[in-house]
């Protein structure tokens, strides 16, 4: 079968050849229809995820959507290592695949499942969302914060507050439901400023997609500024902006700070493909929105590296 294959530690996936997978009696045969490649895809691949593979050689991306061998329609996550998401088949445990719900296309379920998922699960599993709190979403520019607005919008939150470092995606993000906006910037006083200004009003959850001096800045604005009543939560889901920061202990004392993290590991795999599920029937539904832009896997390596000017990218089979 042709596949999207990293052939040995440190090189990107080609467009190869690779072994049709045989499932176990446990597995689904999916054929594959659609992969998005996603943050976690990319880590994955590159093995600077936690949760990358060390066999090769491997078939990259972590999920996708295709028919199963018993004839449904499925969205499936985690196939059987070598095997991967980016191939036209892939052998997946009969409980992570989730039927589709029949209105949602194949491209737009492969891109919206992982980053409307991030924030989903994030809200429901770590932070407890109370409708009527205030979520600060840091990061809300790429597709993962956008959809984190709208779903923390769904999920009951009365204030929105979106950060990001491009002025025009901010004002869009405004049109799209955010009700105020911060400017990233590389003066960390002057982002704790900002970030000041909005927490002495109360904000209770934060949704962290980048780490890195923003986080830093959030949490020391916090520590001075946050009503002492008002409990924050912060929830870190990305790292694209630092993998580390160094935060003076004092902060997790001086104020009611809870610091934790979403993704595999933190938050039970069912647990996650529930908030997958529930993704997926508000995007059938028409309540969430992402924009993509199909491609052949074909194309792999000419889409790889490139930026997703016209939103998520997810290659096509079949």
């Amino acid at each position: 079968m042709k596949a999207a294959v990293v052939i040995e530690p440190g090189t990107k996936p080609i467009y190869a050849d690779f072994a049709r997978p045989e499932p176990s009696g446990t597995e689904c045969l999916i054929e594959v229809r659609a992969a998005a490649l996603s943050q976690l895809a990319r880590g994955k691949a590159a093995g600077r995820h936690y949760s990358s593979s060390t066999s090769y050689p491997q078939v990259v991306g972590v999920d996708g959507v295709g028919q199963a061998n018993d004839g449904r329609q499925v969205y499936f996550f985690g196939a059987t290592p070598p095997f991967g998401a980016m191939a036209e088949f892939a052998p997946v445990a009969q409980a992570q695949c989730i039927a589709l719900p029949a209105s949602l296309d194949d491209v737009t379920a492969a891109a919206i499942a992982i980053p409307g998922m991030s924030s989903w699960a994030a809200l429901t599993e770590r932070a407890n969302l109370v409708r009527g709190e205030t979520v600060l979403v840091n990061g809300a520019t790429g597709e993962s914060g956008q959809l984190a607005i709208q779903i923390a919008r769904m999920l009951g939150a009365s204030k929105i507050i979106a950060t990001g470092r491009s002025p025009e995606k901010l004002e869009r993000l405004r049109e799209r439901g955010a009700d105020a906006t911060i400017a990233l910037t590389n003066d960390e006083s002057e982002m704790k400023e900002a970030f000041s200004a909005e927490l002495r009003h109360g904000v209770d959850v934060v949704l962290d997609y980048l780490w890195g001096p923003s986080a830093r800045a959030i949490l020391l604005a916090a520590a001075t500024d946050a009503p002492a009543e008002r409990a924050l939560r912060f929830v870190q889901i990305g790292s694209i902006s630092g993998l580390e920061i160094s935060l003076p202990a004092a902060v997790l004392r001086s104020k009611a700070i809870s610091l934790m993290g979403s993704g595999i590991g933190s938050v039970a795999l069912p647990r996650l493909l529930s908030a997958v599920e529930a993704v997926l029937h508000a995007a059938a539904e028409g309540r969430l929105h992402i924009a993509t832009e199909a491609v052949p896997l074909a194309q792999l390596g000419s889409h790889w590296d490139a930026p997703a000017d016209k939103g998520r990218k997810v290659f096509v089979l079949n």
